[in-house]
């Protein structure tokens, strides 16, 4: 239970990345609509499951009511465009392997910048499952360092059926199997309160390290997949000296 996940990097990146805060609410409230249409137009996050973890997100960032109403009602509408979820696969800068999540109502629009951002930053975009084998599927719930000390997170992701927890400064990282993650989540918020995110994420099995040229070069392509209006979510395996990665970040 006590094992270390690393995150850091991808915390590091995420940051920078998700500084606009009009993007950010832009893709949580795709992710509310396409849970809305998806459950089949029930806006009961009690029955549709998907949509509840969107919008427990959505308030872990902050998003205002009217904005999470407003999404629900777009996908219960006739009028929501018809998203499609997509996961490209491929690798970056020093054989870092990269996952690429997108809902996107265009899929020739999607994959030819998906592409372009591959083959422009030292990268090259492969089948699917050319890498996601060397990823875990799993439940990732983040609290942030109010929620309690190490010991007390650690107690109560246990007692909630959780797999590992890892504790630093800027908070918790909780991980489950992706099939409890409901049951875990539940558990976790009558616990400690509600959670900053809930999410179904790709882990790493195993880090590739990248030296700080490489480095370079694969947050330039992080950056621009991160930067796509149709990208939801971008997972990778890099290990980065924590250093390097302040100073790519300054």
């Amino acid at each position: 239970m006590a094992g270390h996940s690393k995150f850091k990097n991808i915390m590091h990146r995420k940051g920078r990345a998700d500084a606009a805060r009009s993007k950010l609410f832009s893709r949580l409230s795709k992710e509310i609509t396409v849970a809305v249409k998806v459950g089949g137009g029930t806006t009961d996050p009690d029955m549709n499951p998907r949509l509840r973890l969107a919008i427990q997100n959505a308030k872990g960032q902050s998003m205002p009511k009217d904005n999470i109403q407003r999404a629900i009602n777009k996908g219960s509408g006739g009028d929501a465009e018809d998203y499609k979820e997509m996961r490209y696969e491929g690798y970056g800068p020093g054989g870092v392997a990269v996952i690429v999540e997108a809902l996107t109502d265009n899929l020739n629009r999607s994959a030819s910048n998906v592409r372009a951002a591959f083959s422009k930053n030292g990268g090259a975009l492969g089948e699917t499952g050319s890498v996601s084998f060397m990823f875990d599927r799993v439940g990732e719930i983040v609290y942030s360092a109010d929620a309690g000390d190490a010991d007390t997170v650690m107690e109560a992701a246990i007692e909630a059926g959780a797999e590992d927890v890892t504790s630093d400064d800027d908070g918790h990282t909780i991980i489950c199997a992706f099939e409890d993650i409901g049951a875990v989540s539940k558990s976790l918020e009558e616990q400690l309160g509600e959670a900053e995110s809930v999410n179904i994420v790709w882990k790493p099995q195993n880090r590739t390290p990248v030296d700080e040229d490489k480095a370079s070069t694969l947050m330039k392509l992080l950056d621009a997949l991160d930067e796509d209006d149709d990208v939801q979510n971008v997972y990778s395996n890099e290990d980065i000296d924590e250093d390097v990665m302040t100073r790519l970040s300054a």
